[in-house]
């Protein structure tokens, strides 16, 4: 059975830990014995736990795959979508991936599922169950149905004939207000989990008959082209056979402030909450942070900006966060992590940090210098073709054009200033 696991969306409902590149599944908010794990990295070990022998790929934009690569390892099996066009046009590539790169065979049972949901284990051998059932049953799609635990207006709905186990879809509905979900659910009606299995076959004929593409290659070099377009709406809402598993247990979409905090630590990073009731508070800053006497709040500080909120009016955030600028000051990336310090009129100042063994692209710039200052860790600097041990208070200047690089022996802690008239993350070029 294969597992494709679909990693997107922009992240402005976690606004301001979330952005393009970072999105809230790669947010390490879940403890462990003094460890940090993301959604990411969490479904990705759960998976394994539930069905060892599954083969798991990660459909994703291309812009996410070093932070991918950074938190769940570099032999990781990823879709590269060049660009968002949501779900069907990813799941299509995907599939295509499948069968003409990793050369699955097409009668083989793919399982489609959202990288984000707060799930228990036995959500995984429900996914395994499904998989079995698409691939000995009669129906071309099977879905995942959660049973509602209150009336929400955030998902859409599935009616499935009967009340059993599994059950025939008999039809859908789009997201309705809650008073229309309370009337969805008395009428027996599921949560649309967005969890799809079904032949890769099926999939790549849906390809080549509404996207016109027979290959993995043709697909790719068109996506850009492509018109976004949700696989609910170009393929499951028009097929006749489709079935729906009925799940019981524990599920949870984290996609604001307001049901994120339900699972995590009340604080992360240099907090102190004090005279505080149903508070959580999230600091990334290299400065304290202290909050009190307030209740059923969040606050959250990183280098994009600060969020404080109640709870209820944190879900309600995106339409003020789509007007800021869209500006990337921390991400991860495969080789370690970055954050802008400060930002002048022809200067940029960021903090680098590279794990051990890990370094930066041999590169140059042609509109700015650069000065390196390491303040932590033991690395190698190569400066137009001269290699230099550096440690802690070296300082190395690049002019523009210069050909340069940098390794962790250990890890590295560097402070990088770009200064320029035009700094730009265009201006690199990779040697």
């Amino acid at each position: 059975m294969q597992i494709v696991l679909l990693s997107g969306g922009s992240g402005k409902r976690l606004w301001p830990l979330s952005n393009d590149i970072r999105s809230k599944q790669f947010l390490r908010i879940f403890e462990d014995n003094g460890e940090f794990s993301s959604m990411i990295q969490k479904i990705f070990a759960d998976i394994k736990k539930a069905a060892p022998k599954a083969n798991i790929t990660i459909a994703a934009p291309k812009k996410q795959l070093s932070v991918l690569i950074n938190q769940c390892g570099k032999d990781i099996s990823v879709s590269k979508e060049p660009v968002r066009r949501d779900t069907f046009p990813a799941i299509a590539l995907a599939s295509l991936y499948l069968t003409d790169i990793k050369k699955a065979d097409k009668d083989e049972v793919a399982v489609f599922m959202p990288v984000d949901p707060y799930v228990e284990l036995d959500f995984f051998a429900a996914v395994k169950k499904l998989g079995e059932i698409a691939e000995t049953g009669d129906k071309n799609i099977m879905l995942m149905g959660i049973a509602p635990t209150y009336p929400s207006a955030k998902y859409g709905y599935i009616f499935p004939k009967t009340n059993d186990e599994i059950s025939e879809v008999n039809f859908f509905k789009e997201k309705p207000d809650e008073e229309t979900a309370a009337q969805y659910i008395k009428e027996g009606a599921l949560w649309n989990s967005g969890v799809f299995a079904m032949k890769l076959s099926y999939i790549t004929e849906k390809a080549e008959e509404i996207l016109k593409v027979k290959s993995y290659e043709e697909l790719y070099e068109n996506y850009a082209d492509i018109s976004p377009i949700s696989f609910d709406y170009a393929v499951v809402e028009r097929e006749k056979s489709v079935g729906v598993l009925r799940y019981n247990g524990e599920w949870k979409d984290l996609g604001t402030w307001n049901t994120l905090t339900e699972v995590m630590e009340k604080s992360l990073g240099d907090v102190t909450l004090a005279d505080t009731k149903n508070v959580h508070a999230i600091n990334e800053l290299d400065v304290p942070l202290l909050v009190t006497g307030i209740k059923d709040a969040v606050v959250v500080a990183s280098a994009n900006g600060i969020l404080v909120s109640d709870k209820k009016t944190s879900s309600y955030i995106k339409p003020y966060v789509e007007k800021f600028p869209q500006e990337v000051r921390y991400t991860e990336k495969s080789w370690g992590d970055f954050k802008i310090m400060d930002t002048g009129e022809n200067s940029l100042t960021i903090k680098v940090i590279l794990n051990p063994g890990h370094g930066m692209h041999y590169h140059r710039h042609f509109y700015r210098d650069e000065v390196w200052t390491v303040t932590e860790g033991e690395g190698v600097a190569t400066i137009n073709g001269k290699k230099r041990e550096v440690s802690a208070g070296d300082v190395m200047e690049i002019p523009r054009k210069t050909p340069h690089k940098l390794d962790a022996v250990t890890r590295l802690s560097v402070i990088e200033v770009q200064l320029g008239e035009d700094i730009t993350v265009e201006d690199k070029e990779k040697l």
